[in-house]
């Protein structure tokens, strides 16, 4: 791999997850009472950027990204700051309403309504951002950026001349997707393959990506794995050049060039314990792209990846249940070894 400098640059959706707890979800023109509120950094872009802090790295981590002139643009550049995440990289758009997600959460049973607002996200262009000394380059997440996504001249689009342009400039290239129609997904998503030098997608994903159909396995019911190592090798026979990683509830495969598959199952956590699920897919990738920056094998690289998924899903929030990078391992480990003594008190 020709990885030279040092350093994340996280590029792509940067908002701001606004959780309102309700009494009750309404009739049309009727009235919920909104009991609490609290914000929290999101997209798949910063989310990458947050959860590499939150797993230790100790390396530059930086953001490209567009916010309004606003205070949700206000309170994202003051979470970099707590964070040490580079944000030279983020324009502030003036006219522009920091995206936002409102998520409706009913007090009793936990359903979830989201509302959400693109924003200054619908305008970022990277065409001519500074990707610095980086040593990744992370794009998340084609197919909600307008400016991104349009075709351009003579094939492919916004995303893949990014990639392309940190390749050429020895940077390893990572994508994460978020799931859109699988139509859209192919339109947006193919033409960036050839450039990038590893991808972090889910079974649905990675399926519209290949052409590979397999049933969208539970957390608890099981994986088609010989589907899902097919759907990871399709992704290195379409251009993924160091490593393709397809999760799922119940775990992972990845693939690199020359057939090589690796499989790892999730940790198994008590449902009481899961508390949301929301953002362990970009948990998940942040354990990835932490192990590939520090050179890690791929099987640890995988192992950190579920455990740090396990550990965001601790949290009602998007990023702040993650542990460093040692505890989400150790943690993990005590949850398998918990996982094989019940099963030995059943037998």
């Amino acid at each position: 791999c020709r990885m030279s400098g040092t350093g994340v640059l996280c590029a792509g959706t940067v908002l701001v997850d606004v959780a309102k707890v309700i009494d009750a979800y309404p009739a049309l023109d009727h009235l919920a009472m909104i009991e609490q509120v609290s914000l929290s950094t999101g997209g798949p872009g910063l989310n990458m950027a947050v959860d590499l802090r939150m797993l230790g790295a100790a390396f530059p981590v930086g953001v490209l990204g567009a916010v309004g002139d606003d205070e949700h643009g206000a309170f994202i550049l003051a979470e970099c700051l707590r964070l040490d995440i580079e944000v030279a990289g983020v324009r502030k758009l003036a006219g522009a309403v920091t995206s936002f997600t409102d998520g409706m959460i009913e007090r009793e049973g936990g359903r979830r309504t989201f509302f959400h607002h693109s924003g200054a996200n619908a305008l970022f262009d990277a065409s001519a951002a500074d990707l610095g000394r980086a040593r990744v380059l992370h794009a998340g997440a084609p197919g909600i950026h307008p400016v991104m996504d349009r075709p351009q001249p003579g094939g492919g689009n916004g995303w893949s001349a990014l990639l392309q342009r940190a390749q050429a400039a020895g940077l390893h290239t990572n994508m994460e997707m978020v799931s859109l129609a699988p139509e859209r997904t192919t339109q947006v998503a193919r033409p960036c393959l050839p450039y990038l030098d590893s991808i972090v997608i889910n079974e649905l994903e990675a399926g519209a990506l290949t052409g590979i159909d397999a049933p969208a396995p539970a957390a608890d019911g099981p994986a088609d794995w010989p589907a899902l190592e097919a759907m990871a090798l399709g992704l290195i026979e379409r251009g993924v050049s160091v490593l393709a990683v397809v999760h799922v509830p119940a775990g992972c495969v990845a693939a690199a060039p020359g057939g090589r598959t690796w499989r790892q199952g999730s940790v198994r956590l008590p449902r009481e314990q899961v508390r949301s699920t929301i953002g362990a897919g970009d948990a998940f990738a942040a354990g990835i792209i932490l192990g590939l920056h520090e050179g890690w094998p791929v099987e640890r690289c995988l192992r950190l990846a579920v455990a740090s998924a396990a550990s965001s899903v601790r949290s009602p929030h998007t990023s702040d249940g993650i542990q460093p990078a040692d505890i989400c391992l150790a943690e993990a480990d005590r949850a398998v070894r918990a996982l094989y003594e019940s099963l030995d008190d059943k037998q």
